[in-house]
């Protein structure tokens, strides 16, 4: 517990440190009002950077690059980040982080205090006839949630101590994501996009949950994250997608293997790091506040305990973002409904889960929100937490949780350009009968946490 705390003091060190970046006013960039003044050359070429204002189109969206890998959320999104400019570079810091005490009814209850948070640099400028962006995004979990996972209820996937994780939450690599990005104009509404990483995130799936706005506000991992976006964190991405209008079409390739758990550095999966899965993906934004994306992806090898099984990843999903208060935009609505499957081409066996979320930004400082799913779980939940598997185990299908959560929080001003939200959120579950003597009918899960944000 100690190393525990004093990871978490050091990430509240980090914040505010970060913090001391300002805001300068860029008069004469894109997106403002440069009155009769004729751009000069250099603005010309600064053009097609979008991230100095509010987009409105898909192709403005991409351009920001402020979701997760090439992943696009409503162009109305709001995003909070620190801005600054040096030289021909825009310079963009963007972080999360909660510090979370969870506790939890039933006979697989727990609690624990944890933290869970990420930061985001990045940097882009105009190079040759397009736009490059370098981003990377570093998280102090593996410090911040000691032994390898925090308490979730019906959760599971991937391993600690060479275990299956069950009834908790992994925590996320050091390294989330090294990427660079590059972004060509072929004309007004058509973008080329390129996207390398040797950590990163492949196209599949919307944004992934830490990054989606409609999820901002909620301390825990989606009980489908494995089923709908775990794949956020892969090695060796390699994406290109181009973009029509509110169309989009991508292609990646990667390794399907996930992070070990020796997550501070680049570990290899137990089958290396060779580029041997991909997946496709489109997205349809037809207008700023609405945003949908269908991928499929073939991925080898993916999970540490289950070495001989591939699976086919398919997911569906509609955002919609709605700014709120007129000019003022003194509130925002987001909301996020997803479906993913994962079937195993070992034994055909299929799991299916579905997310409906909701965020409301009400009078500038209040969040209210609700999260709704249905996901589906195996029999490793039938085995005690911190065992390995039985020998000759098969995993398979054993029903579907239902979980019904609601959240509230409210942001103060502590330091310059850094929110905190003291904040709860109460989770209701309803266990398939096959897991009742297990869990119970109706276990409950409560945390209170506190969310440091830069803004």
């Amino acid at each position: 517990m100690p190393r525990t705390l004093a990871a978490m003091l050091f990430a509240l060190v980090l914040f505010p440190l970060a913090t001391r970046a300002q805001q300068p006013n860029m008069p004469d960039m894109p997106g403002m009002d440069m009155g009769s003044k004729p751009m000069n050359m250099k603005m010309k070429k600064m053009s097609m950077m979008s991230g100095m204002h509010q987009p409105t189109t898909l192709i403005e969206a991409e351009l920001n690059h402020t979701s997760s890998g090439t992943s696009a959320e409503p162009a109305s999104t709001p995003t909070p980040m620190l801005m600054s400019h040096h030289g021909p570079w825009m310079l963009m810091l963007h972080g999360t982080a909660f510090i979370s005490d969870t506790q939890q009814s039933g006979p697989r209850g727990a609690d624990k205090l944890f933290s869970t948070n990420w930061l985001m640099p990045m940097a882009m400028r105009h190079l040759g006839p397009g736009q490059l962006t370098l981003r990377a995004m570093f998280s102090l979990e593996p410090a911040t949630v000691s032994g390898r996972q925090y308490p979730e209820l019906f959760q599971q996937g991937e391993t600690a101590f060479g275990k299956p994780i069950i009834d908790g939450q992994h925590p996320h690599n050091f390294f989330m994501e090294v990427a660079a990005l590059y972004d060509i104009r072929l004309g007004q509404q058509t973008l080329l996009s390129f996207y390398a990483a040797p950590i990163g995130d492949p196209a599949i799936g919307p944004t992934a949950y830490p990054h989606r706005l409609s999820a901002s506000e909620d301390p825990l991992a989606a009980l489908g994250h494995h089923q709908e976006d775990s794949t956020h964190i892969a090695y060796n991405v390699l994406t290109g997608g181009i973009t029509w209008r509110g169309l989009r079409f991508e292609e990646s390739g990667f390794h399907g293997g996930e992070p070990s758990e020796q997550r501070w550095g680049f570990q290899p999966s137990p089958n290396g790091h060779a580029i041997d899965s991909y997946s496709s993906r489109i997205t349809f934004s037809p207008t700023p506040n609405w945003s949908g994306q269908y991928s499929i992806a073939h991925i080898v090898s993916p999970e540490a305990l289950y070495p001989n099984e591939d699976q086919q990843r398919q997911t569906a999903s509609i955002m919609y973002n709605k700014p709120l208060g007129g000019t003022t935009h003194t509130g925002n609505w987001s909301s996020t409904l997803l479906w993913g499957r994962t079937r195993s081409l070992s034994d055909n066996s299929k799991e299916n889960s579905y997310l409906v979320e909701s965020l409301l930004q009400f009078r500038t400082r209040n969040y209210l929100w609700t999260r709704i799913e249905n996901a589906g779980r195996s029999n490793e939940l039938l085995i005690s937490p911190g065992s390995h598997l039985p020998p000759n185990f098969e995993e398979s299908p054993i029903g579907h949780v239902q979980a019904y959560s609601i959240g509230y929080d409210l942001d103060f001003h502590i330091l310059p350009h850094l929110l905190a939200a003291p904040g709860a959120q109460f989770t209701t579950y309803t266990a398939p009968e096959a897991l009742v003597p297990t869990y119970g009918h109706h276990p409950v899960g409560v945390v209170a946490f506190v969310r440091f944000r830069l803004h």
